[in-house]
């Protein structure tokens, strides 16, 4: 995603003096329902201590204990899980859940009852399925869970995007100088780099068969950046095998003067001259992949596919009209509901959406369509192309910082949202939430529960387990 201009932040009012904290007492904030599927739930929050004696000012990581007590009524709370660790960055596991039921919790530390991350702005629910505990100190909240999809499960596939290797800044933003950015704190390894490796530990510690990037893999096309997340994506399997990757607008060619432009993502991954598009097979399920910054441009215009790679894609489609189908790019058909202004940068070209669109009308075997570029997680689904699930999955590299887990059934499909969880991505990924002046968890997390996590039924019979194939990605297959 290119830079883009925010919303003018208003004025803090002034607060009241507050008492200061007994020495030991924590703050627990910024508690998060992340994932909730048929029979888990992943909670996440942060303990701090103010960094000023009168209570105000941030918060600096206090490590302690974390629990979270939980039950099928909000006055019997009979069940715990807990960590097993002290940390300041709490991930709690509840993995006994029933598919279909309704559950309270509350979460703690030190005596501390966790409250929601804020989602005012948009009107959202960071912690629930239900507006139940919001307002209150500490809950309980509530969530019920879906129903599993239906039918065997058939294989699972890790949707990722924006790896942005090579970043050093995050959240630069051009035209407000008060928006400088996170950096890395000195003496730590490059946060795309942690981010990167924890989310192909984590895709790995999930299930994920396969593993589909969708962009931006680097932060400005430099071969070195490309390599780097080369090895680090081979950490994963084989390329066109096990994971397979497409351009973003970051990764496009870069001319150094006259003759042939640098094009350091096909020297990394696709190796050939032959088109940056594709298609493959997967145990029946085809997966296409589309180069969205297919065009001459400075990166912070509209995506757009080439007239001949769009002409492909849609005899693609017309060929096999019925075939079960995932499509993955950069730029996203449509931005809808967004914080901050919407500009012709943060999608495809409008008309060529709206062709896209009108072929999987006619096709009605695509059933999802995974972008990424606008670093949030967003659930679409138009009248267009209603049988179309359009996800947007947010940034790799900083918060929320994880991945889309695609569970495919033969009954129809999950998609469950993951942050990637090692000690050091989570350290940073709480730093990024200070990105756009603090807003940013507000527009990148998901206003609820659905733009993350959701089941859809349909037909998928027809799937069976994926055999590693071999070849390399990066022809139109």
């Amino acid at each position: 995603m290119e830079r883009r201009r925010f919303p003018a932040v208003a004025p803090r009012r002034t607060a009241p003096a507050r008492t200061p904290r007994a020495p030991g007492t924590v703050s627990a904030v910024r508690l998060e329902l992340v994932t909730l599927r048929e029979d888990r739930a992943v909670i996440t929050w942060f303990t701090g201590t103010p960094a000023t004696g009168n209570g105000r000012g941030p918060l600096l990581p206090a490590v302690t204990e974390g629990e979270v007590v939980y039950g099928t009524h909000p006055a019997r709370l009979n069940r715990s899980a807990s960590e097993g660790r002290r940390t300041a960055h709490h991930t709690v596991e509840l993995s006994d859940l029933e598919p279909g039921q309704t559950y309270y919790y509350r979460a703690h530390s030190r005596g501390s009852a966790a409250v929601p991350a804020p989602l005012h702005l948009v009107r959202g629910n960071a912690v629930g399925t239900s507006p139940h505990g919001l307002g209150s100190s500490g809950g309980p909240y509530c969530f019920t869970t879906p129903e599993a999809p239906p039918g065997r499960h058939v294989m699972s596939i890790a949707l990722c995007n924006d790896l942005h290797l090579g970043e050093t800044t995050a959240g630069l933003v051009a035209g407000v100088p008060l928006l400088r950015g996170v950096s890395q704190e000195r003496g730590l390894a490059p946060y795309p780099e942690i981010m990167a490796r924890a989310l192909v530990d984590e895709a790995r510690r999930r299930g994920a068969d396969r593993l589909l990037a969708a962009g931006d893999i680097s932060a400005g096309g430099a071969p070195r950046d490309l390599l780097t997340a080369r090895r680090i994506l081979d950490g994963f399997g084989r390329h066109g095998r096990d994971y397979f990757v497409v351009r973003g607008n970051h990764d496009r060619p870069r001319s150094h003067g006259p003759g042939v432009p640098d094009d350091g993502f096909r020297d990394g991954f696709l190796g050939s001259d032959g088109p940056s598009y594709f298609a493959r097979q997967l145990g029946g399920l085809r997966i296409i992949g589309l180069d969205t910054y297919d065009k001459r441009g400075h990166g912070g215009d509209a995506g757009e596919l080439s007239r001949d790679q769009l002409r492909w894609f849609r005899a693609r489609l017309r060929e096999d009209r019925e075939r079960p189908t995932v499509v993955f790019g950069h730029h996203p058909l449509t931005v809808r509901h967004s914080l901050f202004p919407v500009t012709s940068g943060q999608r495809l070209d409008r008309r060529q959406a709206r062709s896209i669109l009108d072929a999987y009308a006619a096709a009605p075997g695509v059933f999802l369509h995974h972008s990424g570029h606008t670093h949030r997680n967003k659930r679409t689904v138009l009248p267009q192309a209603g049988h179309v699930t359009l996800q947007e999955v947010g940034a790799a590299k900083d918060f929320p910082g994880g991945f889309v887990l695609l569970r495919v059934h033969t009954g129809g499909y999950a998609l469950n949202y993951y942050r990637s969880n090692s000690e050091p991505a989570r350290e940073w990924s709480e730093r990024g939430r200070r990105l756009a002046a603090g807003l940013w968890p507000q527009y990148a997390f998901g206003r609820s529960v659905r733009d993350r996590n959701s089941v859809t039924v349909r037909d998928l019979s027809g799937l069976a387990p994926p055999v590693p194939a071999s070849g390399a990605a990066g022809g139109a297959g």
